[in-house]
């Protein structure tokens, strides 16, 4: 599995709105996607390369995430 760049993702914003995202990580804690808390959407993480589409993106509520 390719890994993330951490240093990359910090400078990676919505695509819609421009605002600030949240790493989602799964149950073995890999990254799986990037989340908008703003737009309640999350872009998936595929093969270490967010897909940062607006036709990729899933709703995400960060109500039911925690």
């Amino acid at each position: 599995m390719t890994t993330l760049d951490h240093r990359l993702i910090d400078l990676l914003v919505c695509p819609l709105c421009k605002g600030k995202l949240q790493m989602l990580r799964d149950e073995a804690q890999q990254p799986r996607a990037l989340a908008c808390p703003a737009d309640r959407l999350g872009f998936p993480i595929r093969d270490g390369i967010p897909c940062m589409t607006e036709a990729e993106a899933q709703p995400w509520d960060a109500d039911e995430a925690s």
